[in-house]
């Protein structure tokens, strides 16, 4: 027996503004809707801490968002690298809250222009080695099978164009062009770009779209049918992201990675870190990405930068260790 669709998620309801400022960020600024649940998620807890405190989110005044922010940073030095991004992140959507409620004429002030962002350093995005890339769809190809098949597409995929997993699981059919060399990709805000598919990726595909039809359900196939990874039981008829991810995870237990380093994400890294390692260009990688701006991209040229160190303090033959130099000496 099928099993039931999952029931439609209950959005909690904070006040008619922010109801009013997550449709503004939709209908006029094309966000997500990944992007608009993460605002709506931040504003909600911003606005049940203040509530236990009698201060409506629409009301407060500057010295409550900054107990607020405190609040998040309280707790062991441990988590206060995560505690300032939270704080970073929170910040930044209120900040888009109150200037929209400030624009529309529905508040006079904006409560954080005068509230610093906290000092953050630079965290290098986590990457997988080639030889841990190649391992992985090694692997998924030993399983076999229309899952294994579609495992090993959606890997190749991945690591030949960098996509963003909510882009990955929600291509449609229409996203190949005829000959099959590239992809057309809807990105953030609409915007529309072309990504060049690797041999590999292409047999893959061609291995992958004759079993497609196995993920299909029969009473769901209108929901399913134009997207190019069908789920069985989805809602949104398609492979979700968090599914991807629990078979990555799964995958890298089975490749004897730790799972703690695999993500979707990561490997959207690994596709950047790579490109470069190999001398692609950054403005190529930038626009493979669907970065904005480039200074997203050249976090990957730090990454670069300490492995090519590393390299030569490894394995340059004038390169002496500090030790051994210190014994010479």
């Amino acid at each position: 027996m099928a099993r039931p669709g999952r029931p439609k998620k209950i959005r909690a309801t904070v006040s008619p503004s922010v109801d009013a400022f997550l449709d503004m960020l939709v209908a006029e600024r094309g966000a997500a809707a990944n992007t608009r649940d993460a605002y709506e998620h931040d504003l909600i807890e911003a606005a049940a801490w203040l509530k236990a405190r009698e201060v409506p989110l629409d009301a407060a005044g500057t010295e409550d968002l900054r107990a607020y922010l405190r609040h998040l940073q309280s707790g062991d030095e441990a988590h206060h690298a995560a505690a300032l991004r939270t704080v970073a992140r929170r910040l930044s959507a209120l900040r888009q809250f109150y200037r929209f409620l400030v624009s529309e004429a529905r508040r006079s002030d904006d409560p954080t222009a005068s509230i610093d962002s906290p000092k953050q350093g630079r965290a290098l995005p986590k990457v997988l080695s080639e030889e841990e890339v190649r391992g992985l769809i090694e692997t998924a190809q030993r399983r076999g099978g229309p899952d294994g098949i579609r495992l090993v597409a959606l890997l190749e995929i991945l690591y030949a164009t960098g996509l963003r997993v909510s882009e990955l699981v929600g291509l449609p059919l229409t996203a190949f062009s005829r000959d099959g060399r590239y992809l057309v990709v809807m990105g953030k805000g609409g915007k529309e770009r072309m990504v060049p598919l690797s041999d590999p990726a292409r047999k893959a595909m061609e291995a992958y779209l004759p079993v497609r039809p196995a993920f299909l359900v029969k009473g769901r196939e209108a929901r399913q049918r134009d997207f190019l990874f069908p789920s069985r039981i989805s809602e949104e008829g398609h492979l979700t992201r968090q599914r991807f991810a629990q078979l990555l995870k799964e995958l890298a237990i089975h490749t004897r990675i730790d799972p703690a380093k695999v993500s979707p994400h990561v490997l959207r890294h690994a596709f950047a870190t790579h490109l470069l390692d190999h001398g692609a260009d950054l403005r190529a990688v930038q626009k493979m990405l669907g970065h904005a701006d480039i200074a997203t991209t050249q976090i990957y040229t730090h990454v670069v930068s300490d492995r090519l160190k590393r390299i030569v303090t490894e394995h340059h033959p004038l390169a002496t260790p500090p030790d051994e130099g210190e014994r010479k000496g």
